[in-house]
């Protein structure tokens, strides 16, 4: 098998050279862990791409060739990894998973329509719903930072409503950490089918997961279901290319992609040819570095658990059972201020705030897609920001 180590070049320094956003947001002397990028290198066969593509300058427009790539790679790495076998020629490409998410409110509901969503839930959820003029119609997990299990019986209430009309799926859930369970994906199924909802399932963490759980692809439940759903996917999150821009969307029926594509062609837009290489690359020879970094966030993710049992007790945590983010509640602290902004002044440790994610301000998101030694040091810190 071949050997990789995924945290050989992550560095802090190596991490603050590189000078994305994660690592020059705040000052010099913080550790961040709050967007959801990693800190390991890039997989080397998309590094390859990518140098091939500046070493001979080829980085002109792309050719359809390039998009039906990387449809022909997703059919293939989600059949292997998903058992799931979506038709190359049911795909389109976007700049990324945000975006599908806005054009999808856009082509699939007025002004004023109802758009459930499942809190806490990433921010891009929420912003894209007020942008649009639409409401945000919520049914909160149950216990977030517990068992975090959908609420069908809430479900079925508000979408009962009929100016409710979209349901914005996050499956493995962000920040929860949750992989939702079939008996769950049914249930949501059962709701969405009883009251003629269109769902936009955001998959983009689906090979981030862990022992003992399956991510099941929400389309994958049945021809009925993928009628009306809209997949989007991205190797972004799993295989770190964040910056490269490069999404797809998967439509249950030709009917979805022609409302879905009726929008102008420059408002929909399109990856970079580089966004496209890369992706091809990442779903066709990144699988033996993906394997050898979810052997590096499974540790990660039980040295969190371990640490807020022996150090933080007071802190109420579910292990993920998929993403790279911890949720922590830390009301039992008592904090004089947010959770994110206390760790931020007291311990220089960035988290994302509980807040912008429609949840409470005393729960923090802990990106943990780092090295241990990193990890150690930012876990550490927010023990001494208590004084223990």
């Amino acid at each position: 098998m071949l050997g990789i180590d995924p945290c050989v070049g992550a560095t802090e320094a190596d991490c603050r050279e590189r000078r994305g956003h994660k690592w020059t947001r705040y000052g010099d002397d913080v550790l961040p862990a709050w967007v959801a990028d990693m800190d390991f290198p890039a997989p080397e066969p998309v590094r390859d791409v990518l140098r091939w593509s500046a070493e001979r300058s080829a980085l002109g427009y792309e050719r359809p060739e390039d998009a039906h790539d990387v449809f022909c790679a997703a059919a293939a790495w989600l059949a292997a990894r998903h058992g799931w076998t979506p038709a190359a020629d049911s795909m389109a490409v976007l700049t990324d998973v945000i975006q599908g998410l806005y054009l999808a409110i856009y082509a699939f509901t007025e002004p004023g329509d109802g758009v459930i969503v499942q809190s806490p839930i990433y921010p891009p959820f929420l912003s894209s719903v007020a942008a649009l003029g639409r409401r945000l119609v919520d049914n909160p997990l149950r216990d977030p930072c517990g068992e975090a299990a959908v609420d069908p019986d809430g479900l079925r209430r508000l979408a009962a409503d009929p100016r409710v009309r979209l349901l914005l799926l996050c499956n493995p859930h962000n920040p929860s950490g949750r992989v939702f369970h079939r008996d769950e994906l049914e249930a949501i199924a059962a709701v969405v089918l009883a009251h003629d909802l269109v769902v936009v399932a955001d998959e983009i963490w689906m090979d981030v997961v862990y022992p003992g759980v399956r991510h099941i692809p929400f389309a994958s439940l049945g021809g009925d279901v993928a009628a009306r759903t809209i997949t989007l996917l991205s190797a972004t999150k799993a295989f770190n290319i964040a910056g490269v821009r490069c999404a797809v969307a998967v439509f249950g029926t030709p009917a979805l992609r022609a409302r879905f594509e009726a929008l102008p062609p420059r408002m929909r837009g399109t990856p970079s040819v580089l966004g496209l290489r890369a992706t091809a690359a990442a779903w066709r020879e990144g699988g033996p570095w993906l394997e050898a970094v979810l052997r590096q966030l499974d540790a990660n993710r039980r040295t969190v658990a371990q640490f807020v049992r022996g150090r933080l007790p007071e802190v109420r945590h579910r292990p993920p059972e998929g993403t790279y983010m911890s949720w922590l509640d830390c009301r039992a602290l008592g904090l004089p201020q947010p959770a994110a902004a206390f760790f931020l002044a007291q311990g220089r440790v960035a988290l994302s705030d509980g807040a912008e994610f429609n949840g409470p301000p005393s729960c923090v998101r802990l990106n943990f897609a780092t090295t241990p030694a990193l990890l150690d040091e930012i876990l550490e810190r927010m023990a001494r920001a208590l004084g223990r």
